[in-house]
């Protein structure tokens, strides 16, 4: 099975991320432009790094699929991390071929705790696939394209999404701007009434309805978080209107 992680200034997270998937057959870190020391440290923890020019995740992580010396494919991000539980199935699911393609849970973290509400804990990406399947290209909320059957492991990743506040404020800023431009390039113009209203919506869904506040206080402040990320996605929409 070949590792594929698609990376940038990840010189944090990389040793670490590449050591806990080290029982795979391959580990291809892709990356573009790096101006850490991403490259130097993938390639010591025992990689093979490839570059290629950023146009979106899905394709940095077709461009390392493409070469691949393995009929599976575990796609992971540098900041997450395996286990040795997640390798031990996936060597029996890969030997049963009973599936296409198979969804990973992922354990989320934030602010040094895991999050089991608020719809987090539902977090089950595709993640292990035959090498013949690609991503499609969107720049946010990518995923793999499977014609067949897609199949659930039960030992997953470790995921902590974001080192600080800072790191989520400047991934508000790059996600929101490409979520706005790929629904004004597929001709979606947004309203003022979905600035105004789906915001609440999503912190009353997230924060009451899915459980949000028995994460205490840090449901709380994801819920807030993800009203944020609405509200920032629905307004740039709706001002490419005056562009």
């Amino acid at each position: 099975m070949t590792v594929v992680i698609a990376a940038r200034n990840e010189a944090a997270n990389i040793a670490a991320c590449v050591e806990s998937v080290s029982w795979a057959s391959e580990i291809l870190v892709v990356e573009d432009g790096s101006i850490d020391e991403t490259r130097e440290i993938a390639a010591a923890a025992g990689a093979q790094v490839i570059a290629n020019p950023f146009v979106t995740i899905g394709l940095q992580r077709n461009a390392a699929i493409e070469r691949a010396k393995c009929a599976w494919i575990l796609v992971v991000d540098a900041d997450e991390r395996g286990s040795d539980a997640l390798a031990r199935e996936i060597e029996s699911v890969i030997s049963a071929g009973s599936h296409d393609a198979y969804r990973v849970p992922r354990t989320n973290r934030f602010l040094g705790r895991e999050v089991r509400h608020g719809g987090w804990e539902r977090d089950k990406p595709v993640r292990l696939f035959r090498s013949a399947i690609r991503y499609n290209a969107n720049r946010v909320h990518e995923s793999v394209e499977v014609a067949g059957t897609v199949g659930e492991v039960s030992a997953g990743l470790v995921h902590e999404p974001y080192a600080s506040l800072d790191s989520w404020f400047e991934k508000l800023r790059r996600y929101s701007t490409w979520w706005a431009e790929d629904r004004h390039e597929r001709g979606k113009r947004g309203g003022i009434g979905s600035v105004v209203l789906r915001p609440p919506l999503r912190f009353l869904t997230m924060y009451i309805v899915r459980g949000g506040f028995l994460d205490g206080a840090r449901g709380a402040l994801l819920a807030c978080m993800a009203a944020t990320s609405v509200f920032a996605k629905y307004a740039r929409l709706f001002a490419r209107r005056f562009d």
